[in-house]
């Protein structure tokens, strides 16, 4: 036979208030009805002047773009249109180093 302590009243008041709160957490996080990724979702048509807006703001975009385009076609500095290969220029190099050197030394060529 067990002992039971009176039911406090207060004990009971808070024990039913978690139990609301934990009713109330598990319905917050419960899936929403009915969930369908964005792309499966009806679309909200755009108005006209959000659509205007849209094609303004990609109008400025593009323009500013071929307006870089073109200035950086006219840069004063040159660049080659193809750099030589690494390996061609390191031979190119070395070659002129050792005709500088022929060139440069006392050394007769008989």
């Amino acid at each position: 036979m067990t002992n039971m302590p009176p039911a406090d009243p207060r004990i009971e008041a808070v024990a039913t208030r978690l139990k609301e709160a934990a009713q109330k957490r598990a319905e917050a996080y419960a899936p929403p009805t009915e969930w369908q990724p964005i792309w499966k979702r009806p679309r909200k048509p755009k108005s006209i002047k959000a659509k205007k807006a849209e094609l303004a703001k990609q109008r400025k975009r593009l323009k500013a773009a071929g307006v870089r385009r073109f200035y950086g076609a006219q840069s004063p500095r040159p660049r080659p249109r193809l750099r030589q290969n690494r390996i061609g220029s390191a031979a190119a190099r070395r070659d002129t180093r050792a005709l500088s050197r022929m060139r440069h030394s006392n050394a007769w060529l008989w």
